[in-house]
């Protein structure tokens, strides 16, 4: 009976030993990047009512919290300027181990299938010189994490992925433009880079919004129970819940967004919902106004999925977010469109301008030009009208020596090519058209599909008009 005893309590004391081990989301495991200087939330389970002792490599400090009755416990820790990778562990009883740890910046990059196209690119789709950056992608100071795709109808607390050095193996299969953002920003800076890619094509705003972001919005219809999803890229809340839900409160220096193109068939709403995405998302993170940088939807063709509206008022809308919330920043891709694709090739631009912004407007690097050039007004001399624009102080160019990208219309509201060229002492845009002697209204690229032609510090002119006239009023000939 006695031996029989010693058994049971062998036995017993070998599960609550089991039964005491630290569990953690999937982003905090081996490879992980925590922001630098700051302090860290980090959060799991383990046996109710009992301490966890957190001890970072980088200090060797312990920081003791204590689970609640159903095993949560959350604790901030402070982290040092970038270095790496250390170990941090973790003890209920049972020690856990997270190795290969960096100190960087940690960037989360989400929207929709330009986000999510892979360095691999789509079937029939390519990522301009991929094979070859792929090739170069090994670098142990950028690592990165892809969360799996799910919808859901309520939050969950956790996501599938794993983080991953880069090597071309799995950066083969990483978001392209989060890549080339992430690799410049590792460049200039020289510390480690922590990418989180959480994105799922053919997505519209509304996907990525929580309930209470969306109560402004009467006309989204929010699922109450999994079976209402029929399209999870198309459903209110489901991709918050899934995919951005998890993730809050895990320390970031800023997020980089693609998406707009599954909103161009209704545009109205665009501005304030996207506005109240980010205001959204930040107050909920509970970090500040961070950093959040969004490429402006390169032109398409949108009549080739038979939608029948002009982007370029998406365009437009994106726009006016820069002057409407602090702290953002549009990166504009009016030159790399394709008529035909959705997906521009050359994702190296795209990441790239990202990073521009990144670097200029967040870590203050001086001496280069970070935002495209935009429309700041017009006036009327006779039969010519004279643009000015913003964000132009080292001078436009046409990059071909011409623009064709012009047009005006009268009081009929019919546009018509214009000639333009540029007044290169004051900046100026002089534009004018034989059949439009009396001009009162300009437009520059505003269409579905254009190739932009005005350039300053090889940055693009986005789309603009200077009228607000509706759709259905106005004519192109």
């Amino acid at each position: 009976m006695k031996r029989f005893n010693l058994v049971i309590l062998f036995l017993f004391t070998i599960f609550i030993s089991i039964k005491a081990e630290v569990r953690l989301p999937a982003f905090f495991s081996d490879g992980m990047v925590l922001q630098q200087n700051s302090k860290v939330n980090i959060w799991g389970k383990a046996s109710a009512l009992k301490s966890v002792i957190v001890t970072p490599g980088w200090s060797h400090k312990q920081y003791s919290v204590r689970t609640d009755a159903e095993g949560n416990w959350k604790i901030s820790v402070p982290t040092p300027k970038a270095g790496g990778p250390y170990v941090m562990k973790f003890n209920d009883g049972r020690e856990l181990e997270l190795k290969n740890v960096l100190i960087g910046e940690v960037w989360i990059c989400s929207g929709q299938s330009n986000m999510e196209m892979p360095m691999k690119g789509f079937v029939g789709q390519q990522v301009e010189n991929a094979n070859m950056d792929v090739l170069s992608s090994a670098n142990p100071n950028i690592h990165v994490f892809t969360v799996k795709k799910k919808a859901l109808c309520v939050p969950t607390h956790d996501v599938s992925g794993v983080w991953e050095e880069a090597t071309p193996a799995s950066i083969l299969d990483f978001s392209a433009t989060a890549y080339y953002f992430g690799r410049m920003i590792n460049k200039i800076l020289k510390v480690p880079v922590g990418l989180i890619h959480t994105s799922l094509g053919g997505s519209n705003c509304a996907a990525w919004m929580s309930a209470d972001m969306l109560r402004a919005f009467p006309n989204a219809k929010i699922p109450k129970s999994q079976n209402e999803i029929k399209s999870p890229n198309q459903t209110p809340t489901v991709l918050y819940n899934g995919m951005i839900y998890p993730l809050i409160g895990y320390i970031i220096k800023g997020v980089i967004w693609y998406q707009g193109e599954s909103d161009v068939h209704d545009t109205e709403p665009y501005y304030d919902m996207f506005s109240t995405l980010i205001e959204g998302w930040r107050a909920l993170w509970k970090q500040g106004d961070f950093p959040f940088y969004y490429c402006q939807i390169a032109p398409f063709d949108y009549n080739y999925y038979n939608i029948m509206h002009n982007s370029a008022y998406l365009r437009e809308a994106q726009v006016k977010i820069e002057s409407r919330v602090k702290n953002v920043g549009m990166a504009c891709l009016m030159d790399i469109g394709s008529e035909k694709v959705i997906h521009p090739a050359k994702k190296q631009i795209t990441g790239e301008r990202l990073a521009l912004l990144a670097l200029n407007k967040t870590y203050g690097v001086k001496g280069i030009v970070s935002e495209c050039p935009l429309y700041k007004n017009m006036e009327i001399t006779n039969d010519t009208v004279i643009v000015r624009l913003q964000r132009a102080e080292t001078g436009v160019y046409f990059q071909n020596g011409e623009s064709k990208l012009f047009s005006l219309a009268g009081k009929d509201r019919i546009f018509h090519p214009a000639k333009a060229w540029i007044n290169r002492y004051d900046n100026k845009i002089f534009v004018k058209s034989e059949l439009v002697p009396e001009p009162i209204a300009v437009r520059y690229g505003f269409e579905n599909y254009v190739m932009g032609d005005v350039f300053n510090q090889g940055l693009p002119l986005s789309s603009f008009r200077s009228d607000d006239w509706p759709e259905s009023k106005t004519e192109v000939k």
